[in-house]
């Protein structure tokens, strides 16, 4: 199974926030859609932190050194069969990052009490094995954050945090978008677009 990992960026602000990117428009697979920096390991790559911190430094001119590491969350598998392993670390708030635009639109924050208070905008409902998982879609300043990431983002608030939000629990409240839906939608505009 192809492996990649990412790296979940916490900026160290008085008001903490993730870094997020958007992929690039152009690109034939994912154009658009909100992730972590990230991508797959290469054969030269001596372990999968090693990946995340190359990627990040490719995509945003991340300085590898500049990253506190904090601790590594679970794999997950993404739709297109790649084992994913996300790493999250510290980064400071003056570094001049810059997205790659050969691989990305923009580099965007978004403060981390939003997701510690779980303003989402609804609810994905996601098959998983057999198993209803419940993810977290988030609209932030003209941003989607859904899916995988949203996935990994549950971890980081459940175990980093310990807040009060997981993939199998249907949510109290809100509208939940059952999978199948969104995925046509997402697989239709992806093959459609202009």
């Amino acid at each position: 199974m192809p492996q990649a990992a990412v790296l979940l960026p916490i900026v160290d602000r008085p008001e903490p926030t993730l870094l997020f990117t958007r992929r690039a428009s152009h690109l034939n697979t994912h154009s658009g859609q909100v992730a972590f920096p990230g991508g797959k390991r290469e054969s030269a790559d001596p372990d999968l932190l090693f990946t995340a911190l190359r990627e990040s430094r490719e995509e945003i001119a991340l300085p590898p050194e500049r990253v506190e590491l904090l601790g590594r969350l679970s794999d997950v598998i993404s739709l297109h069969g790649i084992l994913v392993t996300p790493y999250v670390g510290l980064i400071p708030p003056d570094l001049p990052l810059v997205p790659d635009p050969s691989e990305l639109d923009t580099i965007f924050e978004v403060e981390l009490s939003l997701f510690l208070e779980d303003r989402r905008h609804h609810t994905d409902v996601i098959p998983v094995d057999g198993r209803l998982h419940f993810v977290p879609s988030y609209h932030v300043a003209g941003q989607v954050i859904w899916g995988l990431s949203s996935m990994m983002l549950v971890e980081l608030l459940a175990e980093g945090f310990g807040r009060p939000v997981s993939l199998l629990e249907e949510p109290p409240t809100g509208r939940l978008c059952y999978f199948p839906e969104r995925l046509l939608r997402t697989l239709h505009s992806e093959t459609h677009t202009p």
